[in-house]
């Protein structure tokens, strides 16, 4: 659980609170494992509770407590208090009263899923990231964020979604530039997809 400033998509450069919950249905996050995994390309350490604010909540109104205090740390008073769940997958842990706690602390709730568990109501701001040989079941939402290129995925399946937003983000690693210039030249030629960059790793912020 840390403050830092959104990296991604349409709430870029927002001030949060981002809480990475552990565990993942589509990977184990060992790396003796990532030749099974339905995204070999994950960037994301989500083992374990030991990381910064970590640890286990024995109810959701002391992680609501505390994600406050994060909030408080960096922002003081200031409204606008936005909190990120994220993973791993979030939605195997995230409930209706976690929920309730959270925006009775006064934030806005947003996801970042790979979409194959339906989101329960009230989050305001649902970002779902495919993932190959996986079935994606939440197929409506603010914003559709697709690592780019996967030939398996190619951002033509996901056209007639039900989201606001359509991201194509640059694949990391040995081959970013050149999966940077291809998505640059994919969003040219369909205009409804968007480049979303990471721009906290371009900054060097968590």
């Amino acid at each position: 659980m840390f403050a830092t400033l959104q990296g991604e998509g349409a709430h870029a450069g927002r001030a949060s609170v981002f809480c990475r919950f552990t565990g993942c249905n589509l990977w184990s996050g060992r790396e003796e494992d990532r030749h099974k995994a339905a995204c070999s390309f994950c960037d994301t350490d989500f083992i374990g509770t030991d990381g910064t604010g970590g640890g286990r909540f024995a109810t959701p109104k002391d992680l609501a407590r505390a994600l406050s205090d994060c909030w408080q740390d960096e922002a003081g008073d200031h409204p606008g208090r936005y909190v990120v769940f994220t993973g791993g997958e979030p939605l195997l842990q995230i409930d209706d009263p976690l929920i309730e706690a959270v925006r009775a602390a006064g934030f806005e709730i947003a996801i970042e899923s790979n979409g194959t568990i339906a989101a329960p109501s009230g989050i305001d701001w649902i970002c779902v990231s495919p993932k190959p040989a996986s079935v994606v079941t939440q197929r409506s939402g603010q914003e559709l964020k697709l690592v780019f290129p996967q030939k398996a995925l190619p951002p033509s399946l996901f056209e007639e979604w039900d989201f606001t937003h359509f991201w194509l983000q640059p694949m990391d690693g040995p081959d970013r530039v050149a999966n940077t210039a291809a998505a640059v030249a994919y969003c040219l030629k369909n205009p409804r997809w968007r480049l979303s960059l990471q721009t906290h790793k371009l900054i060097g912020i968590p």
